[in-house]
């Protein structure tokens, strides 16, 4: 995905950024456009000129922009929200006061960056831009919403100050945001954070003012984005999947295992020294099986006071299918009943031969303080892929550029991932009733049940073996995978795109019949139910985006208008009442 970004020379300028945002996954993704910062272009920009009201633009990129501060007698403390008239429930608020800041034992001087995840509050209203919905289904896996969750971009500074008692500045500016655009947050935070902290709410005011004029983030278009920032400033960055090499450098040996981990849903804490690490590493392991899409919960940094840690700690029951990001060394025994652990040292600069950590057992992790590793009993269905491995540590070898590292571990998990999920894609794929079965005048035809027996004896012809060199139980994963929530989020999003074809091929096959001929042979009473059962088809389509061509839809609006035509006027005068034609 694409996003230009501008930069302008202060809170009253506009001049557009020059560089552009490149796609993930080694390859170009849709690109979000915007209109650039040309005088000419101002009413555009603005959003008035295309029907937008005040702050419509803002909230289709942020909810809200929070500065979170250290109160000597409260606490953390939320200092603004803008816009103002932002609603955050209070325990929001609290979940975003904690998470703003790193624990107290991670040391952060200076300025940090990282990113958390919180559920929203039930009963919040849908967004105005729900219209944009629509545009999700093109984006890939890792940049699509969260409907139920926002994501808190942070840029957090702590730094010496004498004047203050407690000694420290410390202070948090973050974005609120249902979009998971990691690196363009990141980068917008960036910029906007150090004059921020320099120039407080009026230079706040005027950031929140341009993104207000950001044309909407549509798929397939390039965005030239004015922000005030420094003077000329010009930068390239991505808005890519996370996963870059460095994550993984300690635990590469052990990658596979991670990536059967990931995809099958199993509970997993990554124990790190920063909440930046933490955040990097979890957010790493949830894109590892993209394209396929992680269905659980995950929490980048996760704290002791988020609103969801005593259902996420109780030892009453199995720990859930999620990924947690700690810090605060408390999680060490807290989490000890937990399958899964990771625990990363401090991450290496770019460049330096990490030492490579190895797998334990659980009793073994006693203290945060114990030695990095991967803490679990977990065996692998898979045998380990010693090419990737030797690809790798050869890469480090001859200095190979971290970028270039992680393009290759990025494709191999895209790879097998891909290898995974072609045979489940074509089995079924193969549940679709057969075009030839819809009738105009019947209901569309339902898909075939879902039958893991089934589905396992097509393996043996038409698995992973045919794009795969990787040897292993893929039976036992498989088998394992069926009972996970990415298996049952996969197939409930494939079961609707397949139910919604189907629906928009029964739409085609009614425009293809002669309606007026059909009339003719039938009562009135059936032509009226009719014509009320094609306008809820056209309600249907519009609302639920059905894969219709334009010209189908204008077609079914051709006979509705003409069937009315052709009864008594009395019912037409009702009729043209009832929805739109």
């Amino acid at each position: 995905m694409a996003l230009r970004g501008p930069a302008g020379l202060g809170p009253g300028s506009r001049r557009p950024l020059d560089e552009a945002v490149a796609g993930a996954e080694g390859r170009e993704a849709p690109a979000l456009v915007a209109a650039g910062g040309a005088p000419e272009d101002d009413e555009e920009d603005d959003g008035r000129g295309r029907g937008l009201l005040r702050w419509d633009g803002f909230s289709a990129w942020l909810h809200c922009v929070c500065v979170v501060g250290f109160d000597l007698e409260l606490g953390q403390a939320v200092e603004v929200i803008y816009p103002q008239h932002s609603k955050l429930t209070d325990r929001e608020k609290t979940n975003i006061c904690y998470l703003s800041f790193p624990d107290s034992n991670s040391g952060c001087l200076g300025d940090t960056q990282f990113c958390f995840r919180f559920r929203q509050s039930s009963g919040r209203r849908v967004s105005l831009h729900c219209l944009l919905d629509q545009f999700d289904k093109d984006l890939p896996v890792y940049l699509k919403k969260d409907p139920a969750y926002f994501y808190g971009y942070v840029y957090f500074r702590q730094v010496r100050d004498k004047t203050l008692k407690r000694g420290y500045f410390q202070k948090s500016l973050v974005l609120i945001s249902k979009l998971p655009y990691i690196h363009f947050f990141h980068t917008v935070l960036k910029q906007i954070a150090p004059e921020y902290f320099e120039k407080n709410e009026p230079y706040l005011e005027a950031a929140c003012n341009d993104v207000d004029r950001w044309p909407a983030p549509v798929p397939g278009k390039t965005l030239h984005l004015v922000l005030c920032c420094h003077p000329g400033w010009t930068s390239t960055f991505r808005a890519q999947a996370i996963l870059p090499l460095q994550c993984f450098c300690p635990v590469f040996l052990h990658s596979q295992m991670l990536w059967e981990l990931v995809l099958l849903g199993e509970p997993l804490v990554v124990m790190a020294p920063s909440p930046s690490e933490s955040s990097e590493t979890v957010l790493a392991l949830v894109n590892c099986i993209s394209p396929l899409k992680y269905f659980s919960d995950f929490r980048p940094y996760f704290t002791i006071h988020d609103s969801e840690f005593k259902e996420y700690t109780t030892r009453t029951q199995a720990p859930p299918s999620v990924i947690l990001g700690v810090t605060n060394p408390f999680f060490a025994k807290t989490l000890q009943h937990w399958p899964h652990i990771i625990r990363i040292g401090d991450l290496k600069p770019t460049g330096e031969i990490p030492k490579q950590v190895k797998v334990k057992k659980l009793k073994n992790l006693k203290t945060l303080d114990s030695k990095p590793g991967v803490y679990t009993s977990y065996k692998p269905y898979l045998n380990r892929d010693e090419e990737i491995i030797k690809q790798l540590q050869k890469g480090v070898q001859q200095k190979r550029p971290s970028e270039a590292q992680s393009v290759i571990l990025r494709r191999y998990f895209l790879e097998l991932t891909q290898s995974f999920i072609i045979p489940l894609e074509r089995y079924v794929a193969s549940l679709m009733p057969l075009q030839k079965s819809i009738s105009p005048w019947k209901s569309p035809p339902q898909l075939r049940q879902f039958l893991p027996e089934e589905f396992m004896k097509t393996l043996e012809k038409t698995g992973p073996q045919l794009t795969s060199r990787i040897k292993g139980d893929w039976i036992g994963l498989y088998r394992h995978f069926l009972k996970s929530p990415n298996f049952d989020g996969w197939f409930k999003t494939r079961r609707k795109e397949m139910t919604q074809k189907l629906e928009a091929l029964h739409l085609e096959a009614l425009c293809e019949e002669d309606l007026l001929l059909w009339i003719q042979k039938h009562t009135e009473v059936e032509t009226v139910d009719l014509v009320l059962k094609l306008k809820n088809k056209l309600l249907q389509a519009d609302r639920e985006h059905l894969p219709v061509k334009p010209d189908t839809m204008e077609k079914l609006r051709t006979h509705i208008d003409a069937i009315i035509l052709a009864l008594p006027e009395d019912l037409q005068g009702i009729l043209l009442k009832t929805g739109m034609t």
